[in-house]
């Protein structure tokens, strides 16, 4: 089973600039989009996404956020945000049940300059944490996907020194990251590949920091302990351009 994941960073303008021939070579089983910036309704997909079923969950604000799953596999059930009014406005979390684990596809909430948002990152984190746990404790493991906007440790970034107090690499964002993994949940990505230098999912479009692999990796699939066993392979996709992000994915026997 092939999961992906990709921040597209508004899918209406990723649609034009390779999203379809992405699905046509990769056939996810499950694809979790994030930053749609779009209700449902506004979004005329192509036939490469016949055979999915998808589940939207756009932000209050128009063109704001958002994110979207596209299943081959029909849910046991949907759910949208968290169940919490503080934090379920601006379109950020979708979860799937599945018959062997739950499934989180999550856009967090960014710490802004200045780290102007950073209370409400923190609040966020925290909320977020004890989401996962609790849909663990119903006795399924959870996998949970997206732009968690964090780099965890200095490995996660071109320029850590000089990043040292920005927004997704403050010490309070990368303590709140760390917390969730000793909750129980493990960064795939890490877990496979602990020494992997240079391997990032988002960069600036300033400065030619694509081109110069000046990145960072933000964007994650995290899992329950109990589904460590399963996992044949994690990887980073930064060949698939259309977006400040490149896709992630993690495969699953």
């Amino acid at each position: 089973m092939k999961l992906v994941s990709w921040n597209v960073n508004g899918i209406r303008a990723t649609l034009g600039k390779g999203l379809p021939e992405f699905i046509s070579s990769e056939r996810p089983e499950i694809l979790c989009l994030q930053e749609t910036k779009a209700r449902e309704e506004q979004v005329a997909l192509p036939l490469e996404f016949g055979g999915y079923k998808s589940f939207w969950n756009s932000a209050e604000k128009p063109g704001y956020s958002g994110v979207a799953i596209f299943t081959r596999d029909e849910p046991i059930a949907v759910r949208l945000g968290m169940g919490l009014d503080d934090h379920d406005r601006e379109g950020r979390v979708i979860t799937l049940e599945y018959p062997d684990f739950h499934l989180v596809n999550v856009y967090t909430p960014n710490a802004q300059d200045e780290l102007r948002r950073l209370p409400y990152r923190m609040e966020w984190d925290e909320a977020f944490r004890l989401f996962l746990l609790s849909l663990e404790s119903s006795g399924k493991p959870v996998i949970f996907c997206g732009d968690l906007n964090v780099a965890h440790q200095e490995i996660d970034l071109a320029r850590p020194k000089e990043n040292r107090k920005s927004a997704g690499f403050s010490d309070e964002e990368r303590a709140g990251f760390g917390r969730l993994l000793e909750s129980g949940f493990h960064d795939s990505y890490r877990h496979l590949y602990p020494d992997q230098a240079g391997a990032y999912s988002w960069w600036s479009y300033r400065a030619n920091a694509r081109a110069n692999n000046i990145g960072w990796r933000i964007d994650y699939f995290g899992l329950s302990t109990s589904l460590l066993g399963r996992v044949k392979d994690a990887a980073i996709l930064p060949h698939i351009t259309g977006s400040d992000h490149c896709p992630v994915s993690l495969t699953l026997g």
